[in-house]
């Protein structure tokens, strides 16, 4: 929700103007996302009163446009996506000082959510603070302790990542120079991250990733996405995907009602590729397929 894409101070006229072009392109809206970063316009989560002023307000837009989107008929489920818009470095410095201000701060979006009958997603990335590591975003969400209102938007390259404790060594889940032949590790690594965090899950990316990390600024050492097809993918998008869409009783949890796709970190050039959509399009429908979603629900 922010600009050159979909300005956060968008006008409800506007609005209905972009819900009329969505319907004729026979598409809706899903979930979105609050631009709560300082160079968006937001602020730190766990910074000073105006940073975490600026963050909250930046949370109100997107909630009042998923808000009107909603009214607008163009969007039937969704949630509204945040993180700390903080660095590791800067949490690191005062860990559980960090930690208890950026649950104050998602407290108070909650209510502000809540305001719009919305839902927010905290996104589990290893360069948010606070969010770097499996076990520091699941103490962060029970801190907070609003499962109406906040839950925990799993992205499948990302949350790899946390298996191998970048950001966060102390959290990994697999060892040092782990070789991935070794399917059966991964499996209990994912099993066990899973089950920690899939209670508090409502939003999904399915996504692939080479185990490789890339990113400057304030996405400094995140997740490397590949396309469904990469040879040096390390999951097995389908089969992974059913250790966060299923319980722990193996039955399909429909816990939501749609699933995403993230491709910000790939070049213009590939997105306009009508390839580039097949691949995506056809993986996401088999994963549908293979953990309980036999149509797109009205």
């Amino acid at each position: 929700m922010s600009a050159p894409h979909i300005a956060s101070d968008i006008s409800d006229d506007d609005l209905s103007r972009l819900a009329d072009k969505l319907v004729s392109k026979d598409l809706v809206v899903g979930s979105v996302v609050a631009p709560v970063w300082p160079a968006a316009g937001g602020g730190s989560a766990m910074g000073g009163q105006e940073e975490r002023q600026r963050f909250l307000g930046q949370v109100r837009k997107s909630c009042r446009i998923a808000a009107k989107l909603r009214e607008l008929g163009i969007r039937r489920y969704g949630v509204v996506r945040i993180d700390s818009a903080s660095s590791v470095t800067e949490w690191a410095k005062a860990p559980e000082e960090n930690t208890r201000l950026i649950a104050e701060t998602f407290r108070e979006a909650c209510l502000v959510a809540e305001d719009f009958g919305e839902r927010l997603a905290a996104e589990g990335e290893i360069c948010w603070g606070g969010m770097h590591s499996w076990k520091r975003v699941l103490r962060l969400l029970e801190i907070v302790d609003r499962p109406r209102t906040l839950g925990f938007q799993a992205d499948m390259a990302h949350t790899l990542l946390y298996l191998l404790g970048y950001n966060s060594p102390e959290d990994a889940l697999l060892p040092a120079g782990y070789d991935w032949k070794d399917q059966a590790a991964l499996d209990e690594a994912l099993r066990q991250l899973t089950a920690a965090l899939r209670p508090w899950t409502i939003d999904f990316h399915v996504a692939q990733n080479d185990a490789t990390v890339k990113g400057s600024g304030t996405h400094d050492k995140t997740g490397r996405h590949c396309l469904p097809g990469d040879p040096n993918g390390k999951l097995d998008i389908v089969r992974h995907s059913g250790l966060w869409l299923r319980d722990e009783s193996g039955d399909p949890s429909r816990a939501f009602r749609h699933i995403c796709w993230d491709g910000c970190m790939f070049p213009n050039s590939v997105m306009m590729q009508p390839e580039t959509w097949n691949d995506i399009l056809s993986t996401m429908l088999a994963v549908r397929r293979a953990h309980g979603w036999r149509e797109c629900q009205s």
